[in-house]
């Protein structure tokens, strides 16, 4: 009897093993069942935690999308495997347990440049394909890594945008020439926030712009007056700021305070672009531009798939996108998805060839972007950001002419 039992279970389990067969985390097997894994990689709680949810809710929405379109290469389904990372020790930690734990051979992320950098690390010594579609650092890309693509612009962009917006529209606008133009800048001191300033600095420099304040601070200070008063004592024409949520509201309210007034105020993404800051700032919020990701007052003519995409989000989390960031990881989730879709499974060196062959023309994806890889480096050239403003209490793209929807208000806010 015992005998017979011990064939019965033994005939069972097998049973059990070759129905569950198809399911697998390395994207190999066979049907339908099949379940590709993709970590996803992003700062889910503490002090990044508003913008990395808000970035992995575009990741997860392109996802959804596609499984509920019938799945990738014949109907495989993608799940994403969260991984919280809240700085950077905490990314080379997560990065690991996906990447050993998991059998991850891909990972996206992640929104902040210093995880980007650290997690992209782990990556790249094991072999797995890491794919940024948010954080801006150009040190993520500039280390010509064998197993990075980046999808989104990098800093360097936005201080090129900066440099040139002033040049071509502040100087018309103020009606003063470019030599005579005074620039400020105030910027939190990690990768993200110093190379933008650093970029644009120099930049300005080349131009012939007078940079007559730099100011680093830290993101998790709570108190700017330091940093308020030495701008207020240049007297600058023009203040970029590149700050995080907080920093950026901190700043707004101090400077009131302190009677910090300019013409021209250029935010530098993150905090300034969020409808938190908006909210936080009322109406004061008014004139405020922002040099960051596109945002949702834009053209609709070059960025085909907009209306989609803000209607998948308001279905899901009851609520208009909160910023660009989502919409940002919702083009880059599509770009992965479409590559694997063309390969079929998750090994890194097939993905990798198949994401250099890939091309989108500028205009044709709902960002307005267009996807070319540079061979040596994995970034995407045909990214850019884009010039915002505030304006009765929305974020209006102001410039370029091709995507803007209204024009910068300088000199009546």
């Amino acid at each position: 009897m015992k005998k017979i039992v011990s064939v019965i279970m033994v005939s069972f389990l097998f049973l059990l093993s070759a129905c569950s067969g198809g399911a697998s985390g390395d994207g190999k097997g066979s049907g339908k069942s099949e379940t590709i894994k993709v970590g996803a990689l992003y700062p889910l709680s503490g002090g990044l935690a508003l913008l990395g949810e808000e970035s992995f809710r575009g990741a997860e929405l392109a996802v959804e999308e596609a499984n509920k379109n019938g799945g990738i290469a014949g109907g495989k389904k993608i799940k994403l495997v969260k991984g919280d990372a809240v700085d950077a020790d905490a990314a080379q930690a997560e990065a690991n347990r996906l990447i050993n734990q998991e059998n991850i051979k891909s990972i996206i992320g992640s929104y902040s440049s210093s995880i980007s950098f650290a997690a992209s690390e782990v990556a790249e010594r094991s072999g797995v394909l890491y794919w940024e579609l948010g954080a801006v650092s150009d040190s993520i890309t500039d280390r010509n890594y064998k197993y990075v693509l980046r999808t989104n612009p990098p800093a360097s962009n936005f201080s090129k945008v900066h440099i040139d917006f002033i040049k071509n529209v502040v100087t018309k606008k103020l009606g003063k020439s470019l030599e005579d133009i005074k620039v400020a800048i105030a910027h939190e001191d990690s990768s993200y926030g110093t190379t933008i300033a650093d970029e644009a600095t120099k930049l300005a420099k080349k131009e012939g712009i007078n940079v007559v304040a730099n100011q680093g601070y830290s993101a998790g200070t709570n108190d700017l007056s330091s940093v308020i008063l030495n701008i207020k004592k240049a007297a600058p024409d023009v203040i970029i700021a590149v700050s995080y949520l907080n920093d950026s509201i901190l700043l707004a309210r101090q400077s009131e305070e302190l009677g910090l007034k300019v013409p021209v105020f250029i935010g530098s993404g993150g905090g300034h672009t969020m409808s938190d800051f908006k909210d936080a700032m009322g109406e004061k919020a008014n004139g405020i531009f922002d040099i960051d990701f596109p945002q949702y007052q834009i053209n609709r003519e070059v960025t085909p798939g907009i209306e989609q995409f803000i209607k998948l989000y308001k279905e899901k989390y009851g609520q208009e996108p909160r910023s660009g960031h989502s919409l940002t990881n919702y083009m880059g989730m599509k770009v992965v998805l479409d590559t694997m879709d063309k390969v079929g499974e998750v090994d890194p060196d097939k993905l990798k060839e198949e994401a250099l062959k890939y091309t989108a023309k500028v205009g044709s994806t709902v960002t307005g972007w267009g996807v070319e890889f540079d061979k040596k480096s994995g970034q995407n050239k045909l990214s850019q950001p884009y010039v915002h403003e505030w304006i009765n209490g929305e974020l209006k793209t102001v410039w370029p002419e091709n995507v803007a929807v209204e024009e910068p208000q300088i000199g009546n806010q």
